[in-house]
């Protein structure tokens, strides 16, 4: 299937100080997007962007509004029988894996300042996907097993996880809903953290030793832009663990994000499902 056309764009917000390492990441989501349905219009618009190279969301909201009407105008005017626009001009979709308010209030007031008809999504998780994700990302800093079905150790393996997100209590719930499933794929105990209240991750951390764990993780429930590299570093230094890379890039976050601009706009492809575990 090819995306429809006249279709809404799909502006994927961006948080974060733009860079060119965050414009990399966002670029790589939109081309798993564009790859699961070809011919999509999809756009980045930066929450802190205010340029040509990082343009600022509402900027891009207004400027997909405005190429709208004006594909219509041309048609009509070269006599093309041609349906008036109808909907939303673009579906944003919030690059990050969960609830973060402070950041999902800021897509909200750009979307209102654009003056345009757009729909705002949910965030990408909770979803099975994105445990799946996690998993991987463990797997590759040598964190956990990339395969159960087989019968070898990992030396390095941590027997306990804290997943760590950002958003405060209600991000944390969120997290708690992924993070079951993550340790249903490593049969370790798994909770969640959150980075930017004071002495969260430390007290889940003391919680998992006093439960048994003796070599924890720091998992990070994020895409990478919404927060300053350091918190990890201090996070992981503050309670003496390793850390794997935030999911970036990975595949799951295109699809899920490509499902959720279909669903607000009522088109396939389907939901995506939550892939068996490794």
């Amino acid at each position: 299937m090819v995306a429809p056309e006249g279709a809404a764009a799909l502006v994927l917000a961006v948080p974060g100080v733009p860079s060119s390492a965050t414009r990399s990441l966002a670029e790589e989501v939109i081309s798993i997007a564009r790859s699961e349905l070809p011919g999509l219009n999809a756009r980045i618009g930066y929450l802190d962007g205010d340029d040509a190279e990082f343009p600022a969301l509402a900027s891009v909201l207004t400027q997909a509004a405005q190429e709208r009407t004006a594909r219509y105008e041309q048609a009509t005017a070269a006599g093309l029988e041609a349906a008036a626009p109808e909907g939303p001009s673009a579906v944003v979709v919030p690059l990050l894996a969960g609830p973060d308010s402070a950041h999902v209030r800021r897509i909200r007031q750009a979307v209102m300042d654009s003056g345009t008809q757009v729909e705002l999504t949910d965030v990408l998780g909770p979803h099975p996907l994105l445990a799946e994700a996690l998993h991987v990302r463990l797997s590759e800093a040598g964190l956990a097993r990339a395969d159960r079905a087989r019968l070898f150790t990992v030396a390095t393996a941590a027997d306990g996880i804290v997943l760590a997100t950002v958003g405060g209590e209600e991000a944390v719930q969120a997290a708690g809903i992924t993070g079951m499933l993550l340790a249903a794929r490593l049969a370790v105990p798994v909770m969640a953290a959150a980075l930017d209240v004071d002495g969260s991750v430390a007290s889940i951390a003391e919680q998992l030793r006093d439960a048994g764990s003796a070599q924890l993780a720091l998992a990070p429930y994020l895409v990478g832009p919404e927060i300053d590299a350091s918190l990890l570093e201090d996070a992981a230094k503050e309670v003496g663990c390793a850390t794997a890379e935030p999911l970036g890039a990975y595949p799951a976050i295109g699809k899920l994000a490509l499902s959720l601009y279909a669903t607000a706009l009522g088109i396939t492809p389907a939901t995506p499902q939550g892939a068996p575990a490794l």
